[in-house]
């Protein structure tokens, strides 16, 4: 493939995630990684000389001085919205790390300049692309385990000091309110959460319950008091269940008479998302999960926040 035909990519927080895109953009053949942005100038630049790629401490630099055809963001939550406007203003696929924002509000503005522009916005939802997932999301679709009624998951372990804007419900427990509405293939319409904060100035551990089409349960338990890390999903269905590990990426299904292991081509996710994201940049197609998805997850998330601090039921 000729130089001409390769993405040009950036990045924007070269933080622990951030870091990642970079590593893997320089690993696609078809995507030329042309700079990372980070205000930590000593980082970006010792990122930059290791992938041989350009360092900029500002991105509205980077966005000015190079010609990207796509930009990851990586930065932290609240800084979202104002760097994927600029992403957008300046005719750039955008990639934006989850939570998609830090209010609904910013979220519907990054959407709506994306439609505007004429520019994709994908939200960097990763357990969509872990292979265990996509093998039950298929099994699910295929009816094997009838009708589901009920998705549980269970996202703990220990806390990590550099998460400090936001607490476990919009770092971690996140992903698993945007897998249970994708699982079922729609929107949630009532949460309920209790939670708490012990080790944290946010929230450090909360049970999340879900209702989805007034007939259909979802239940996330995560915290950050859990020595060890496990993340589990189980899927019940009137033929059978389904149970999911992330971190081994494995699915087993139980009915009356079978225990059965699906075969799964273990792969990194973050791998899967980035080639997602360049594939519907070079391509025009649309990304999933779209901003709107993100944006339903993220109105959730916050739902459920405020769920545990008035005491009550909240309708999405």
């Amino acid at each position: 493939m000729g130089e001409k035909e390769l993405i040009r990519v950036g990045v924007v927080g070269t933080g622990y995630m951030g870091e990642n895109h970079v590593r893997i953009y320089s690993e696609m053949e078809d995507v030329r990684l042309i700079g990372i942005s980070d205000p930590n100038s000593s980082r970006v630049k010792e990122l930059a000389a290791r992938y041989e790629t350009l360092p900029f401490s500002d991105h509205k630099k980077m966005l000015g001085k190079t010609n990207l055809d796509a930009i990851s963001i990586a930065a932290p939550t609240t800084l979202h919205c104002p760097i994927v406007l600029d992403a957008l203003e300046a005719g750039v696929d955008v990639l934006v790390e989850k939570p998609i924002a830090d209010s609904v509000e910013n979220a519907t503005a990054m959407i709506e300049s994306a439609e505007e522009m004429d520019r994709h916005l994908m939200v960097g939802h990763i357990e969509r692309f872990n292979p265990a997932v996509l093998k039950l999301k298929e099994v699910v679709d295929s009816g094997v385990l009838g009708k589901i009624v009920s998705v549980s998951t269970r996202r703990v372990g220990p806390y990590n000091p550099r998460i400090r804007d936001v607490g476990v419900i919009l770092d971690i427990g996140v992903h698993d309110i945007d897998i249970i509405s994708f699982i079922y293939g729609m929107k949630i319409n009532q949460v309920y959460a209790i939670a708490g904060s012990d080790i944290h100035s946010f929230e450090d551990h909360a049970t999340i319950h879900l209702r989805l089409n007034h007939s259909y349960s979802g239940l996330v338990e995560t915290n950050w008091l859990t020595p060890h890390k496990i993340r589990k999903l189980t899927a019940v269905g009137v033929k059978g269940v389904a149970y999911l590990d992330y971190l081994d990426q494995s699915v087993e299904f139980h009915d009356n008479g079978w225990v059965q292991t699906a075969r799964i081509e273990k792969a990194e996710p973050l791998q899967k998302e980035l080639s997602h994201f360049i594939c519907c940049s070079r391509d025009g197609t649309c990304p999933s999960p779209s901003g709107e998805e993100g944006k339903h997850a993220l109105e959730v998330a916050l739902a459920a926040i405020q769920s545990y601090r008035e005491e009550k039921m909240i309708e999405i």
